[in-house]
């Protein structure tokens, strides 16, 4: 498994706006795996990006990091 850090707007309908991004952090298998298993959801994703060695590190220093596994 690896953790993806998913950026994203929370209304699907809207234009993506840097400010308003949020992120969410994921464990699956692969990006195509965090797409699909975030489509019921009303999220307009703007990126998916792969965590790995010292940038995961970094990320896990946050406060803000809390996985969701799918």
């Amino acid at each position: 498994m690896a953790i993806f850090k998913v950026f994203y707007q929370e209304d699907r309908s809207e234009v993506i706006i840097r400010e308003n991004t949020k992120v969410l952090y994921v464990e699956a298998e692969t990006e195509e795996q965090v797409r699909k298993s975030l489509a019921d959801r009303p999220y307009n994703i703007e990126f998916v990006q792969k965590l790995e060695g010292a940038h995961l590190a970094y990320e896990e220093k946050s406060p803000a990091f809390k996985v969701e596994t799918i």
